[in-house]
């Protein structure tokens, strides 16, 4: 394993906290996405509102929006960030059956915010799941990917095409 690709690791192999005390301070953008596909029972109940838990779409919006705050809890060498704005939009899409989730994270800081994104991004499709399984349990969560990133040392990154 070549260690100088991860930097996650020290010069030992042992897990770090990378330094970002140098780092200048930029402007810093990430844009991540997924999709859930569910049958169309759950599909139609979900966009007609008629989910006994409320509002499954707004209710997944807050979810995404906390879940972008907690990502540093979650994920054990991701810093603790400011974000200056998170915003969510759902695409729902018949033919396939699926709900989109497409969360956009802004950041004034050190280090990016892909990983609030894509933690969002996660925690929204989640909370769709926990808030439709008494339709479905079938459910599948997927295509979560980060589609842009900007800003930093290494500037603007976009998603090109799919693996």
């Amino acid at each position: 394993m070549d260690r100088k690709k991860f930097s996650h690791f020290n010069d030992n192999g042992e897990a770090h906290m990378v330094d970002i005390g140098s780092k200048p301070i930029t402007m810093r953008k990430a844009v991540a996405s997924g999709k859930i596909f569910m049958s169309k029972t759950a599909f139609d109940a979900i966009l007609a509102g008629k989910m006994n838990k409320g509002d499954v779409l707004s209710i997944a919006r807050l979810a995404a929006i906390q879940g972008s705050k907690q990502t540093s809890y979650l994920i054990p060498l991701c810093h603790p960030i400011s974000i200056t704005h998170i915003d969510t939009e759902f695409i729902t899409c018949s033919s396939t059956l699926s709900i989109e989730l497409i969360v956009t994270c802004l950041s004034e800081g050190k280090t990016g915010v892909e990983m609030e994104a894509l933690t969002a991004t996660s925690i929204g499709l989640l909370t769709i799941y926990d808030m439709a399984k008494s339709i479905e349990k079938g459910m599948q969560i997927g295509e979560i990917s980060l589609i842009l990133k900007e800003g930093g040392k290494s500037g603007k990154w976009e998603k090109t095409q799919t693996l």
